[in-house]
């Protein structure tokens, strides 16, 4: 079955590749938001003059996510990958508590049920997953926190939008 072997491992690639193109675009678009409200720098918010696409943003990207690819193995960038996506769920399911606790009567377009049991579960869960990544790779995401830590501290807050609006 050598040739099934070399098929999976064809299809995993591919996978990945489409993965790791998806979430550069939505990143850029992240940045863009996050541009826009100053905690990055304005590059990542400029727009191509003839498509409108923060065409800077993704040439960035393009480059650091194409170094990283290439000098990561792919298991480890498919577990650092899917600690950001569990990452991100649990943070979302802390948001969505904590945004029902403190501004229960806002209009939501769409509902969440039986909160606080689906966010709570989707804590545990998601966080029961990153535990079970293994221990390089929560030393990697943790090292990447830290420099995103240290990126919000050093630039982020001093330049935020949202602090310039309430002084």
């Amino acid at each position: 079955y050598g040739w099934l072997s070399t098929l999976v491992t064809i299809a995993i690639l591919a996978g990945f590749s489409s993965v790791i193109l998806v979430m550069l675009l939505g990143q850029s678009r992240v940045f863009y938001s996050m541009s826009k409200d100053g905690l990055v720098p304005k590059v990542f918010s400029e727009l191509h003059p003839k498509f409108r696409t923060p065409f800077k943003s993704n040439a960035l990207l393009l480059i650091f996510v194409g170094l990283f690819a290439g000098l990561v193995p792919g298991d480890v960038a498919g577990d650092l990958t899917s600690f950001g996506t569990l990452f991100a769920f649990v943070l979302v399911c802390v948001g969505i508590w904590v945004l029902r606790v403190k501004n229960p009567d806002a209009v939501r377009p769409f509902a969440t049920p039986l909160v606080p049991l689906v966010p709570i579960l989707g804590m545990l869960i998601c966080s029961a997953m990153i535990f079970s990544l293994g221990p390089y790779t929560l030393m990697a995401a943790g090292i990447w926190m830290v420099f995103g830590l240290i990126i919000y501290f050093l630039y982020s807050r001093h330049n935020s939008n949202l602090r310039k609006e309430s002084k």
